[in-house]
């Protein structure tokens, strides 16, 4: 049961990733007019995933041109990081 994902840039990329039957087509650093092309031309024939340059102000409007899914990177861009350590002890 495995699937592929192709991340695909601009619409010619996205009918490669059709004609090779990608399960599904990750439409990178798109506008959302674009997204929604994309969108139209991939037709359900593939899941659409969002991705690049997202924020969650630009989550709504990439939502409503149709995709089924967004990534949205800001989450774990700005996310602190933690030092942690790990000792065993062994008596």
């Amino acid at each position: 049961m495995l699937k592929i994902e192709v991340e695909c840039e601009d619409m010619e990329q996205v009918q490669e990733a059709l004609k090779a039957k990608a399960d599904i087509i990750m439409l990178d650093n798109m506008s959302a007019p674009m997204v929604k092309k994309c969108v139209t031309l991939i037709k359900g024939r593939a899941l659409t995933e969002a991705s690049g340059n997202v924020t969650p102000q630009r989550a709504r409007e990439l939502a409503r041109a149709g995709v089924d899914f967004i990534s949205v990177g800001a989450l774990t861009h700005s996310a602190p990081s933690a030092d942690i350590s790990l000792d065993i002890r062994i008596d």
